[in-house]
């Protein structure tokens, strides 16, 4: 008997450790599937500190410090998790999200691929991926020139986001823990820092605003309130306000600001609503907050608004049934009364499969918005989308630095689309946001360039032309820069990348010439080469038009024709004193008559069109010479090769003498 007391005392004992792990498991879990992931992650680390690593618990702490948005982390221990024995395949697909979120492109690209070969179904996903980090190679290798720069006196040890500029001030989003109302200080177990709130910082200068304060209790409760958007006109701000509310719809992701992560606990969830309040006065009480009659908390979320200067539109991002992804941007239109119209999609050139979100309308005119379902760097992308409504032409990534392999989101563009405000994670360790200001800068780099006196009937010959005043007219200003080429025809100006010049060169016995180009340097070393063409003002002296094509017997002006008749517009634009006579010529592989009328419809149709590019009809005489003046052999009869016959087939133009 007392022997087997002593070996159920030593069993239990030896179970003691085992069942005080399984309730750690259990509370590390409840935290998990209660939103509770600062909590969660210390449990599951707690948990193998004090025994073997296992690979739910490792999963678990990989997951946690996704959704906590810390991807150094992150990937640090879906490294780990795929080595366990049955590791699920999408683990390799987080690890490489991660992966690319850190900028580690290389090592991505081969894991997207891994991915693809274990799960042959998501082949196409994961090659588009992969295809995705040799873009983002790309776009770090050649940068956008902006300059960008932390907006400190906004910005705290939490997540800052979500900037909105007024006439008045700045409003932002926050999540800060400070001394205040409880709404500042309690903790948020998502995260470990507060619940979002909403801040107004009043303006100093232009771009520099005081210390930050939150907004009163009629737009902060005590959950999570933000992001929003401002019409001045109306002085009505426009905001997102977070609920908990019960589950009835499977698969809602419940991240309170931007629907970042997904995860359930299957008894709650967070949803979003819009609603609109009215400040009296600049600096007024708030008044009573008015719903978006389209909010549906109990089925899904609506927020992230940004309304048009005229208050007739209202974006804003959703999970409704019937969108295209995870989350979607949708658009209303304020009705004759007044009220809100039925959400419309605002369709697939927009949105994706992936997550759409943080919407906003620059002062340029644009509408922007951030996304992981598009080509991008990693985490979210800002777009800038060409359209309006339904009606989308296109999406454009900003691309770096504006973008970055972290989330870049919650754009403010100002009028001239140069500079503006966006929220960003790439400054930190932790993956909280950061407001920062943005400026795009003209790189100084030269422009070579050489000026070229075209011989010969066909100016198949050249020659450097010496002492070509040269001045360079940036696009705006009247007042030149000026400099004469060298012996050798060389000049040099110098230039800011992204603005758009024109050069106009002259010298006695040519014709003057002017061409306009927009430097795309990335560097200041860099360099953009130009060459100037110049014809002798010689009167009654043929010059090709060159590259002016037609199709079999027809003289209309093809798209590639006009591109060269232009050239010559400027040219009479340059020279407004001459007047020209454009002739037409044929090969002989037709008759006499056929050839001469021929010639005549297309020199005819190249004068309208010049014409229709704004030249007098009065300088410009139309003459079809069909094959009566051939530059070689290749007369009736008379074998040639093709290229020896479209030698013939050419448009001239002389000057007329006055």
């Amino acid at each position: 008997m007392k022997r087997t007391f002593t070996l159920l005392l030593l069993v239990a004992v030896l179970c003691l450790p085992f069942a005080a792990m399984a309730q750690d498991m259990k509370q590390a879990d409840k935290y998990f599937n209660n939103f509770e992931f600062s909590l969660a992650l210390d449990a599951y680390k707690k948990i193998l500190e004090n025994g073997e690593p296992n690979l739910t618990v490792v999963q678990r702490i990989a997951d946690s410090y996704r959704i906590l948005n810390n991807s150094k982390e992150a990937e640090f221990w879906y490294a780990q998790a795929i080595t366990f024995p049955g590791a699920d395949p999408s683990y390799i697909f987080l690890y490489a999200e991660s992966a690319k979120r850190n900028g580690n492109y290389g090592k991505a690209k081969q894991l997207f691929l891994e991915y693809g070969r274990r799960v042959p179904a998501q082949n196409s996903l994961a090659t588009r991926m992969a295809a995705s980090c040799d873009t983002a190679m790309q776009w770090l290798e050649f940068p956008k020139p902006y300059k960008l720069e932390q907006l400190q006196a906004m910005n705290s040890s939490g997540a800052d986001f979500g900037p909105i500029r007024t006439k008045e001030g700045l409003f932002f989003s926050s999540d800060r823990r400070e001394a205040g109302n409880r709404q500042q200080t309690e903790r948020n177990n998502w995260t470990g820092n507060g619940f979002i709130q909403m801040y107004f910082a009043p303006a100093q200068t232009d771009s520099t605003w005081g210390n930050p304060e939150p907004l009163p209790a009629e737009i902060n409760t005590s959950y999570h309130n933000g992001p929003a958007d401002y019409l001045e006109k109306e002085q009505t701000l426009y905001f997102t306000r977070t609920q908990v509310v019960k589950k009835k719809t499977a698969g809602t992701n419940p991240d309170p600001t931007s629907w970042f992560k997904g995860s359930d606990n299957g008894t709650h969830t967070n949803r979003h609503g819009i609603y609109m309040a009215k400040r009296k006065g600049n600096k007024g009480k708030w008044e009573k907050e008015e719903a978006f009659p389209y909010n549906n908390t109990d089925e899904y979320s609506i927020g992230h608004p940004a309304i048009t200067e005229d208050g007739q539109v209202l974006y804003f991002v959703s999970d409704m049934p019937g969108g295209y992804g995870e989350t979607d941007v949708y658009y209303s239109e304020r009705q004759a009364d007044g009220s809100w119209g039925k959400p419309v999609n605002a369709g697939s050139v927009i949105n994706t499969v992936g997550r759409e979100s943080f919407v906003s309308l620059g002062e340029d005119g644009y509408l922007y918005f951030s996304s992981d379902g598009h080509i991008g760097m990693g985490g979210l992308d800002i777009f800038k989308a060409i359209g309006k409504h339904k009606a989308w032409t296109s999406v454009e990534n900003l691309k770096y630095p504006l973008n970055t392999s972290q989330d870049d989101f919650g754009i403010q563009m100002d009028a001239s689309g140069q500079k503006g405000l966006l929220s960003s994670s790439r400054l930190s360790e932790n993956g909280f946001d950061d407001i920062l200001a943005f400026t795009e800068y003209k790189v100084p780099c030269t422009l070579i360039g050489k000026t070229i006196e075209r011989i010969g009937t066909l100016n198949r010959q050249e020659k450097a032309v010496a002492q070509v005043q040269l001045q360079l007219f940036e696009e705006g200003s009247d007042t030149p820069l000026e400099v004469y080429s060298d012996a050798n025809g060389n000049f040099v100006f110098p230039v800011k990348a992204g603005n758009t010049y024109r050069i106009k060169g002259s010298k006695v016995g040519y014709l003057t010439q002017s061409l306009t180009v927009s430097p795309d340097c990335r560097f200041n070393t860099d360099s953009v080469k130009v060459e100037m063409r110049f014809n002798r003002d010689t009167p009654e002296k043929p010059i090709v038009v060159e590259n002016i094509l037609y199709d079999f017997d027809k003289s209309d002006i093809r798209p590639d024709a006009a591109k060269e008749l232009d050239k010559l517009v400027q040219t009479l634009k340059d020279n407004p004193n001459i007047r020209i006579e454009l002739s037409s010529h044929t090969d002989s592989r037709q008759s006499d008559a056929y050839n001469l009328a021929l010639s005549q419809r297309r020199a005819q149709a190249a004068v309208d069109y010049l014409v229709s590019r704004g030249i007098s009809r009065s300088r410009l005489v139309a003459k079809g010479y069909g094959e009566s003046k051939l530059l070689n052999r290749c007369r009736d009869n008379v074998p040639c090769s093709e290229a020896d016959h479209q030698l013939n087939r050419r448009t001239e133009f002389k000057i007329l003498k006055k």
